[in-house]
């Protein structure tokens, strides 16, 4: 009698893991991700989970880096848009702003941070790269301007500021709050010369 074969666990793609992992996140919060749940969701053992991802450690890293590249594309569009530099700005800025409470790519972009405290070098330097990326597409809409990079590194430090208010849920915060105080930094950074503001943090072309 013929042998039935043995049934193969064929592991499903993975992006299905990983948008697995988002939409848990979205739905449950991060209380709610187990390897055990996410295995049953996409069809795999929480071991073969982890074969593929190592630790839970890496399995996060690795899902806002996949969140992030989606990102990247938008952002990428945004900035080689129609518009004035102004207009592809607050653009950008609305991007990277969390959408509101518990958001899952900031809930998860705040936890992998995080953790980063006991990372190893390599995980250290892709999230530095994630960092990296806004930096240099913020500095680039900027050019020209003598302190760009500055400016690009303030706005940076103020989106995320903002995002952590708004995405753990402190009273008082909103996305549209945030968005406002944001436009009203970019108004007083980049007002042209002789409007009030000093000549070395402007950035032509707004």
């Amino acid at each position: 009698m013929p042998r039935t074969p043995r049934r193969r666990n064929i592991a499903p793609p993975r992006e299905d893991v990983l948008a697995a992992v988002m939409g848990t996140v979205a739905e449950r919060g991060l209380d709610g991700l187990t390897m055990a749940g996410l295995g049953r969701e996409v069809g795999m053992s929480s071991g073969h989970l982890l074969y593929y991802f190592r630790t839970k450690d890496e399995l996060l890293l690795q899902t806002l880096e996949w969140s992030e590249a989606r990102l990247g594309t938008e952002r990428r569009a945004l900035l080689a848009g129609p518009g004035t530099a102004r207009e592809r700005l607050d653009a950008c800025i609305a991007l990277y702003v969390t959408d509101g409470h518990r958001d899952p790519h900031w809930t998860l972009r705040l936890e992998v941070w995080n953790r980063s405290q006991d990372a190893d070098d390599d995980a250290r330097a892709r999230q530095a790269a994630i960092e990296d990326a806004w930096q240099g597409d913020l500095t680039e809409l900027l050019t020209d301007g003598i302190a760009a990079g500055r400016t690009a590194t303030r706005l940076r430090a103020l989106m995320d500021g903002f995002s952590v208010h708004v995405t753990v849920g402190i009273p008082g915060t909103g996305r549209q709050q945030v968005l406002d105080q944001l436009r009203t930094y970019v108004d007083e950074t980049l007002t042209p010369p002789g409007a009030g503001t000093p000549a070395a943090d402007v950035a032509p072309g707004f």
